[in-house]
């Protein structure tokens, strides 16, 4: 495996990096606290995200300050491309993750826990594996030696894939002991099984269903003989309650035929009273139909008809005439109704609207007087403006005329005191500096005066007690002299530079004034030309309303004469109204005469029909007495053939029969349901003894299976046993292979990189104990090492681990990049040398890639490819520099 590249975004110290990776060896360098560390951290988080973390949260992953972190990888496994990002985010006060994608070659993984179960199956180790054999991360260089024996065996078993034999091992083990549970278990129920089935074999069930079964046939050989001699019997009590209904039946008819013949009897009274009630009905409807006539007579006879004797089509074709001509007028009616509504309205418009044009003339005529004031008041203010514009404008000339005797040209006021202004200030800066000479001269003569007083030279200081000639040096006085003439030639510079600045200023002033009046002229101006225009706009307006006065006056004269037309129409109108209203009045009354004349014929049709249904009726009700009659002599023959059927005795010996049958019945009931209470009881002793056999077999059989399921228990505990000891046997043959194998690399490698007369062997036995053997044969503990031999000890055992595992996989599953993060941390000059010897032979050995994370120059000059690190003191970040390492690197290529 190699990493090809890590790319960080506000990881911890980092804002923004982006950091190729090479083959062969990279130091990283820089010095502590720049980030160099860090770095791998964001490598190993790539990988396994917050498993890398220890017992730090991912708040701690983002920068302070930021509100999200990034970190991408890609690296090459197996001679295959992959590339890893996570992506985290704050939210509130826990940050949390928000992407995280691995792509591989045929797939892309999502997920924090996929992206991480994915990258364990594709390396063969889990993050803690990982830091126990490929990332020597700061501080825990000597994590294997002070491990304890046990903890050492479990990190290295497990990155041997040896704990993988082991769990295997105690799967077993649980397995052995849960069928061992279940079997016990099982043995259990079959026991008790076997004494429920040597219980229910000693109660003979089978003899005792035998007697059972032969006393149920002996009672139900009984029953059927009673049985037999009720149906006897039964038969017997049938044949005497049927003569006995029989003559009940025939007493019951004889009741009915008597009740029949009354009834029949009083229904033809009934209908003949009915036939001479109809008789009468028929004449009173009879002389109704006569007086209906003469009305209709009467009726007709004031009524215009052309035949003399009008039958009901000729009433009803004079209806339909009539109501035609009542349409007509009514539609005539509603037409002119229609016209005197209309007309009215109209009028009501059109007088309306000629009050509103008159009240519009009106305000039209209201408005273009306000007008008129209003232009008057725009004249009057159009000669203020005028004479307004007039004195601006002497304004204007007035401050122009400052200039006529100024140094300078209008205009250039502004530009002219900003010169002065910098010559002023520089004078100023001049006698500043002129000052501080003559205080210095000052200071110098009042020094030298006062070292004469003590008896010192001026300049010098030493004793000047034998040269009463030394004096202050005169130079000093002259120099100060002629600093404060100079400073009197500046200040009365800056004096007339000062009278210079008033000037400029005032012009200042009156350039600003001009602008100024400049400004307002334009304003008024500007004014003034609006004020014309909406004068003259006025004066158009004003005229327009007074002609638009004039159109409104004539259009409303227009319109009262037009009202006055149409009122006329309306009257007119409404005198065709009254004659349609007095024509339809005579027309509905002969529609009503002739109407009640057509009822009147209908009423006669109906009595006609009336007086044809009772004659009917009257003949059926004499047809329908006649079948009474005939029906009742009928019943009278019955009656008297039933009453000469009736015998007394053989009715009485019927009841004698039937009371001998129930009796008999009663007593057979009570025997037959004891009989079959017997019957029923062994049945249900039968029942029960079946019930029990069939227990019995049920028994017989679940004590078959528990047996087989016991056998097979028994095999399946042998199994486990066999299989954990296998497990355990392989595990231990393993180990015994890799000890040896990681004892001869570890002696190798300490060899190479420790190359003195004091130590001769390292030995590590099967529980991982490790051993050092001094020349003189003294046994040491790795605890009793010096810092920085326990230090190259440890890092000794660390890459022979990695040896043993990338010799173990034979490449089918090539290791991650040796990474070492300051592994000088304990280390004395010498042993760096040491320790480069160390990261030389590694990479001898074929390890495609190595890290080291130092502050320490020589490992520097053992690198292939330079990183360096250094951290902003403004902004606290740190970035990533490529450099070339030297030429006299220890480890460069050949």
């Amino acid at each position: 495996m190699r990493v090809d590249r890590v790319q960080l975004l506000n990881f911890k110290c980092y804002g923004d990096a982006d950091l190729t990776l090479e083959r062969g060896v990279t130091v990283v360098h820089g010095v502590n606290g720049s980030g160099k560390s860090t770095l791998l951290e964001a490598v190993f988080f790539a990988l396994y995200g917050s498993k890398a973390l220890d017992d730090r949260t991912l708040d701690d992953v983002i920068t302070t300050g930021e509100e999200e972190a990034a970190v991408e990888l890609w690296f090459t496994h197996d001679d295959r491309e992959y590339h890893v990002e996570r992506r985290l985010k704050l939210r509130g006060d826990r940050a949390a993750t928000t992407k995280c994608v691995l792509e591989t070659p045929t797939a892309t993984i999502e997920g924090a826990r996929d992206v991480r179960r994915e990258v364990t199956q594709l390396l063969r180790m889990d993050a803690e594996a990982f830091v126990n054999c490929a990332y020597v991360r700061q501080g825990e260089v000597n994590k294997l030696i002070h491990a304890s024996p046990s903890d050492r065996q479990d990190m290295i078993d497990d990155l041997l894939q040896l704990g993988a034999l082991e769990d295997y091992r105690e799967r077993a083990s649980e397995a052995r002991l849960g069928v061992k549970t279940v079997l016990d278990g099982q043995r259990e129920v079959l026991e008790d099984l076997e004494k429920q089935v040597a219980e229910k074999e000693a109660q003979d069930l089978h003899d005792r269903l035998n007697d059972l079964e032969s006393r149920r046939a002996e009672l139900t050989e009984e029953i059927g003989n009673y049985e037999a001699q009720r149906e006897q019997a039964e038969e017997t009590l049938e044949t005497a309650r049927e003569v006995l209904e029989r003559h009940e039946e025939t007493r019951e008819e004889i009741a009915d035929l008597e009740t029949e013949i009354e009834e029949l009897r009083a229904k033809i009274e009934e209908t003949e009273r009915d036939r001479e009630d109809a008789s009468d009905e028929i004449g009173e409807r009879r002389e109704r139909r006569e007086a209906l006539a003469d009305e209709r007579a009467d009726l007709l006879a004031d009524i215009d008809l052309e035949a003399a004797d009008p039958d009901e089509a000729d009433v009803r074709d004079r209806i339909a005439e009539l109501e035609a001509r009542d349409e007509d007028l009514g539609d005539e009616l509603q037409e002119v109704t229609v016209t005197i509504e209309t007309g009215t309205e109209e009028v009501e418009r059109l007088r309306e609207a000629a009050d509103d044009l008159e009240a519009e003339a009106e305000s039209a005529r209201e408005e273009a007087a306000e007008l008129a004031e209003r232009i008057d008041a725009d004249e009057e203010a159009i000669a203020d403006r005028e004479a307004k514009l007039d004195a601006l404008a002497d304004d204007i000339e007035a401050a122009r005329d400052r200039f006529d005797d100024a140094p300078i040209a209008f205009g250039e006021a502004e530009a002219h005191l900003a010169d002065l202004e910098a010559d002023r200030e520089e004078l100023t800066a001049a006698i500043n500096d002129v000052t501080a000479d003559i205080r210095a001269a000052e200071n110098a003569i009042e020094e030298g005066e006062r070292l004469l007083e003590e008896g010192k030279c001026p300049e010098c200081g030493q004793p000047v007690a034998e040269s009463p000639h030394v004096d202050v040096p005169e130079d000093k006085r002259t120099e100060l002299a002629d600093l404060e003439d100079r400073r009197e030639e500046l200040a009365a510079e800056r004096d007339a530079l000062d009278e210079r600045l008033e000037r400029a200023e005032t012009l200042c002033e009156a350039e600003r004034e001009v602008e100024r009046l400049e400004d307002n002229r334009e304003n008024v101006s500007q004014l003034l030309a609006e004020k014309r225009e909406a004068l003259t706009d006025r004066r158009d307006q004003r005229d327009a309303l007074c002609e638009e006065a004039d159109d409104l006056e004539a259009e409303a004269e227009e319109k009262r004469a037009a009202a006055e037309e149409r009122e006329a129409e309306v009257a007119d109108a409404r005198s065709v109204l009254g004659e349609l209203n007095t024509e339809r009045g005579e027309i509905k009354a002969e529609i009503e005469t002739l109407e009640r004349a057509a009822e009147v014929a209908d009423e006669r049709a109906a009595l006609a029909d009336e007086i044809e249904r009772l004659c009917e009726r009257r003949q059926d009700w004499a047809e329908i007495n006649e079948e009474r009659r005939e029906t009742l002599s009928e019943k009278r023959d019955r009656k008297r053939e039933l009453e000469s059927e009736f015998d007394e005795d053989r009715v009485e010996t019927a009841r004698e029969d039937e009371e001998k049958a129930a009796a008999y019945i009663e007593r057979v009931d009570e025997k037959l349901e004891a009989l079959e209470a017997d019957r029923d009881a062994v049945q249900g002793q039968i029942g029960g003894v079946e019930e029990k056999l069939e227990e019995l077999e049920r028994l017989r059989e679940r004590r078959e299976r528990l047996e087989e399921r016991c056998n097979r228990l028994e095999s399946l505990y042998e199994e486990a046993e066999a299989l954990q000891t296998t497990y355990g046997e392989l595990r231990t043959e393993l180990r015994q292979r890799n000890v040896e194998t990681l004892e001869r690399l570890l002696n190798e490698t300490f060899d190479l990189v420790y190359q003195n007369d004091s130590y001769a062997a390292i030995d590590l036995d099967g529980d991982y104990r490790l051993t050092v053997y001094q020349k003189d044969g003294e046994a040491l503990e790795p605890e009793q090492l010096s810092g920085g031999e326990r230090a190259l000890f440890n890092l000794s055992l660390r890459c022979a681990i990695y040896r043993l595992l990338a010799e173990g996989v034979e490449g089918t599953a090539p290791m991650p990049p040796l990474i070492l993060d300051e592994p000088t941390v304990f280390l004395d000059s010498g042993h760096v040398t040491q320790l480069v010897s160390l990261v030389e032979s590694m990479r001898d050995l074929g390890v495609e890639q190595i890290v080291v994370v130092s502050h320490d120059e020589e490992l520097v000059g053992a690198a292939d490819s330079l990183v360096r690190v250094e951290k902003d003191a403004t902004s606290n970040r740190s970035r990533l520099e490529r450099g070339e390492p030297p030429e006299s690197a220890l480890l460069a290529s050949d």
